[in-house]
């Protein structure tokens, strides 16, 4: 299972003081107003910055770090994931799980024949829709609803799936 898992990007510089405007890659947006920190993933190394300030601006989360007073400072963090520990991720209820903790899971059928590899999630407003590789089938879109999804075992890293009428 992944230990950092991401809750948004850097898009852009927010004004001159050093603000960013981050995309939020998590569920609930308002969970960065609880967070204390984030890691910076620069693409070299991994830096750990205090939360100063949290604003929101239409689907964006605008931050301002503690120590990072002007534009220059975080110019070139610009498209840098941001990310949290495991320890910091929001809980989860039931029969909800992390994408980072699904992808690459092992996908079968209803009567344990291997189907596929789960590639992505895709998030649509109504339910998501899980992308699955499949030899036999090539790239199959599987809605994440109860009738289709069977069983999810992170730790096993399996999922069972019933295949409706039409969907291959």
């Amino acid at each position: 299972m992944e230990e950092l898992l991401q809750v948004g990007v850097i898009t852009s510089t927010h004004g001159v003081r050093g603000e960013v405007k981050v995309y939020p890659t998590t569920d609930d947006a308002v969970r960065f107003k609880q967070l204390k920190h984030v890691l910076l993933d620069t693409g070299k190394e991994t830096l750990s910055l205090e939360i100063q300030g949290v604003k929101f601006f239409k689907q964006f989360v605008i931050l301002k770090f503690k120590g990072i007073d002007n534009i220059n400072e975080v110019e070139r963090y610009k498209r840098c994931p941001l990310l949290v520990e495991r320890k910091d991720a929001v809980e989860l209820d039931e029969d909800e799980y992390f994408i980072a903790d699904m992808i690459g899971m092992t996908v079968e059928t209803e009567d344990g024949k291997e189907f596929g590899t789960l590639k992505d999630v895709i998030e649509t407003g109504a339910n998501d829709v899980y992308v699955i590789e499949s030899r036999e089938h090539g790239e199959v879109l599987i809605p994440a609803i109860r009738e289709c999804i069977l069983d999810v075992d992170v730790e096993e890293q399996k999922m069972k799936i019933h295949l409706m009428d039409g969907l291959i």
